[in-house]
């Protein structure tokens, strides 16, 4: 089998073409859309008091196994008993990562129970989730310590307190759908950012952070648009609807300031101001390889991020079980090219709201009527998803009660 030199993770990329056909490639995998995934987050807390701090000892105790590399380099880092992988963001935040599936039934079942077993291993070291997209009780404190995670706190302090209060305080629910096929791919890429300031809105849970009041509906969001327009804004913009998803993101991975360079030590702090394509351009010593490009790709954190499939990242954690209903929105939301029309023609208006929904949520009347649109094109559309029935009748149940939330306004 003869290897692509630009599928090849050391080959050395030396203009923007390259880069670009390497990016199509990797983050635009097209096809027919039959897979979701999900990778959520929370916060963990000692269950007597939720504010004090959790120090990496207790977590890697807790995980055992399955703790990963970036807390124990010595522990195998299992997956949970139903294949989910688990990570750790920088404040000790717990994630985990599902397997994707075909089926979106089996897909939350089998979540529920990865949750129930990680749920039951900080349970016995006396740990629970959080259940709010912010630390409602602590302030930014490091737990995770890597070389990268210097670098990214060296990088965002440059531009005030958000980048810390990203890293240590914020918890998300990303979900992962596929790309679909090349002719539905820009429609599909359109509506992933469209529907995300109403339903961003709709699922805003992150009000309090270190033990106060945000005056933010989702402070979680305030912080990540807080950080660098360049690494965490929206790709697909209102002001360019057209525009093909491969060259947008393109353009947006190689205007973004390097967050870290890789090095033998253990300082990775990247040079101020240099992007990708100055790096392409010689900025540098050495040329970037592919490998170097598919690193900067992971330091870049748009609401919705092409890595193969789409991740919508703009969603927070959501307390308890409630997960399933955002999952639900949007699975049935992408089910179908007819009601991606309809959720486009209602989102596209609100497209831009990003920062109304993070300060308001539904207290934004446009993003509340446009919440409400979406949310009953979702429950029109739920019939049509492999939920058993008692899940479906749960579900529909909770959808129904986010959509009189949205036509009354809650805040």
């Amino acid at each position: 089998m003869v290897t692509s030199p630009e599928l090849d993770r050391g080959a050395i990329l030396r203009e923007s073409a390259a880069a670009a056909r390497h990016l199509a490639r990797i983050c635009f995998k097209t096809g027919p859309p039959t897979h979701t995934g999900l990778e959520l987050e929370w916060t963990v807390h000692d269950a007597a008091d939720p504010s004090r701090p959790v120090d990496r000892a207790r977590l890697r105790a807790a995980l055992g196994g399955h703790c990963p590399a970036t807390l124990d380099e010595t522990s195998p880092a299992r997956p949970l008993r139903h294949g989910s992988a688990v990570s750790l963001e920088p404040g000790g935040q717990v994630e985990i990562s599902t397997p994707p599936r075909a089926s979106l039934g089996a897909l939350v079942r089998a979540t529920e129970l990865d949750i129930a077993e990680v749920t039951g291993l900080l349970r016995g070291a006396g740990l629970v989730l959080g259940r709010t997209g912010i630390d409602p009780h602590r302030g930014p404190h490091p737990v995770v310590d890597t070389p990268r995670y210097r670098a990214m706190r060296r990088a965002f302090d440059h531009r005030g307190p958000a980048g810390r209060t990203m890293m240590y305080c914020t918890a998300g629910l990303q979900i992962c759908l596929d790309a679909g096929e090349p002719e539905h791919l820009p429609l599909r890429w359109a509506v992933a950012h469209t529907v995300g300031p109403p339903l961003l809105a709709a699922f805003a849970t992150s009000r309090r952070h270190a033990g106060r009041g945000t005056r933010w509906a989702s402070a979680r969001m305030a912080a990540w648009l807080a950080i660098d327009p360049a690494r965490t804004g929206p790709v697909w913009s209102p002001a360019r609807p057209d525009e093909d998803p491969v060259a947008a993101w393109t353009r947006y991975v190689l205007a973004a300031p390097l967050l870290c360079l890789r090095t033998p030590g253990p300082d990775w702090t990247a040079p101020p101001g240099v992007t990708f394509a100055d790096w392409l351009a010689g900025a540098l010593p050495r040329p970037p390889t592919t490998d170097d490009l598919d690193y900067h790709v992971s330091t870049l954190f748009p609401p919705v991020r092409p890595r193969g499939y789409l991740e919508l990242r703009y969603l927070d954690a959501q307390p308890g079980a409630a997960w399933r209903v955002p999952l639900a929105v949007l699975a049935a939301l992408f089910a179908d090219t007819e009601v991606l029309h309809a959720a486009h023609l209602v989102s596209a208006p609100v497209a831009d709201r990003w920062h109304q929904a993070a300060r308001h949520g539904l207290g934004d009347r446009p993003l509340a009527t446009a919440a409400a649109r979406l949310l009953d094109l979702a429950l029109a559309g739920l019939p049509r998803l492999d939920l058993p029935h008692d899940l479906h009748e749960e579900i529909h149940r909770d959808v129904r009660r986010r959509r009189t939330a949205a036509e009354r306004g809650d805040r």
